[in-house]
């Protein structure tokens, strides 16, 4: 794989995500330590950190870190709108983008020199772009691989641009410690520890056939490759190979009623997201979860691929009820539901309407009888979606989704 000469890879990642964008939003917050979420430290500001908070440690600990540490709770659906925007932007910036999550991602800025100008300056604009119109600090590593990138995000953190140069990439990255390496867990940073091994200087100081002895074959050979400064791979547009969305239940007996208007809400948002990207699915997965932490799928394959909301409800509905006797013997906690086998055009084969009723003459009369004509699915759902997109997820709901919540849930990577 040809790796460039040139620091040609952006790695841009949002500052203390969820945080910041509280902190945008209430200046009041700005300049405070604070969490998003109660029970568990979903996101901390760098004011927060600054007093060892982490994600995801419990709230509880938080507030004994730092007692007057402030609690907010989550806003996905804010979240979101800020992820799409910025995702907006690196579209603008590059023509090639693989996002990580929804808070980050590559970006290849080879062949816009003459365009955008130097990778530091594309960076540079990037980072005002995001500020001025979203309102949010992010950091940006300039490498010649995507693993330099992503450590060099990292040590500019917070609010920061650093570009490596190639003729300085081993004496940018020998110094830091092993946890920098991609891979590079509690468990192995331990195993490394304990062999003397602190440094990324002392990993690429051993042979790969000692790493390899030391860690199994992957692990030592990946390694070995980062700390010599080799990453071949590309930064690539990643289209999603499935959709899907969840909700937990909690512990206890749950309604029949209930469970069904759940898998319809969780239906409604997938096959909704799928006509937003212009994806259609062939197979329907049910996941569920038991009481006892169990967990089982059941999936069917469609003779057509499809993004209607109907079909994929129907095809989910009789997934449970053939799992209704396993969920009857060990309760349910969890329920999702998610469309793989993706096709990427979102062109989907429209069906001739044979079985629909023709109007019939009454016989000895001049007018014709009406006979019931079936909806037309398709323009349900496109008409659904320009009211949810308008009004809001809840606006225009059936009735067994009254009072539901109909927020979009823990923000994803763009579809």
């Amino acid at each position: 794989m040809f790796v460039s000469a040139r620091a040609t890879i952006l790695h841009a990642d949002l500052d203390a995500f969820y945080a910041s964008v509280e902190q945008r939003d209430d200046p009041w917050l700005r300049g405070k330590p604070v969490v998003v979420g109660g029970g568990v430290v979903l996101a901390a500001s760098y004011e927060a950190k600054a007093y060892g908070i982490k994600t995801p440690m419990p709230g509880r600990a938080a507030r004994a870190l730092c007692p007057h540490v402030i609690s907010i709770p989550p806003r996905m659906d804010a979240y979101s709108q800020a992820s799409r925007e910025v995702f907006a932007i690196f579209d603008r910036v590059s023509p090639v983008v693989e996002g990580v999550s929804i808070d980050e991602a590559f970006l290849d800025v080879s062949g816009l020199r003459r365009i955008s100008g130097e990778p530091s300056d594309i960076a540079a604009h990037l980072r005002a772009t995001v500020m001025a119109e979203v309102g949010l600090p992010i950091t940006v590593g300039v490498a010649r691989t995507k693993f330099l990138a992503k450590v060099a995000s990292g040590v500019a953190k917070p609010d920061g641009l650093l570009v490596v140069p190639p003729e300085g990439e081993l004496d940018f990255l020998h110094p830091l410690p092993v946890e920098r390496l991609w891979g590079v867990g509690k468990v192995t940073a331990a195993t490394l520890h304990a062999h003397g091994l602190r440094s990324v200087a002392d990993i690429a100081n051993e042979s790969e056939s000692d790493l390899i002895s030391l860690l199994g074959r992957a692990t030592g050979r990946h390694l070995y490759a980062l700390a010599t400064g080799h990453d071949p791979r590309p930064v690539h547009r990643r289209r999603r190979r499935s959709m899907g969305a969840q909700h937990a239940l909690g512990r206890g007996a749950h309604s029949i009623e209930s469970v069904d208007a759940t898998l319809q809400l969780l239906v409604d948002k997938v096959a909704a997201r799928m006509r937003r990207a212009h994806r259609i699915g062939r197979t329907v997965v049910l996941g569920l979860r038991f009481a006892d932490y169990t967990r089982a799928t059941r999936s069917r394959t469609l003779g057509v691929p499809t993004a209607r909301t109907d079909v994929l409800s129907n095809t989910a509905r009789a997934l449970l009820e053939s799992a209704r006797p396993l969920i009857a013997d060990r309760g349910l906690t969890l329920i999702g539901v998610a469309v793989t086998n993706l096709d990427g055009e979102g062109i989907e084969q429209l069906e001739l309407p044979f079985d629909e009723p023709v109007p019939s003459a009454d016989p000895g009369s001049n007018e014709t009888t009406a006979t019931h004509r079936p909806i037309d699915r398709h323009a349900l759902d496109t008409v659904l979606d320009h009211v949810h997109c308008r009004f809001g997820a809840g606006a225009l709901t059936s009735a067994t989704l009254l009072g539901r919540d109909h927020s979009e849930g823990v923000p994803m990577l763009p579809d």
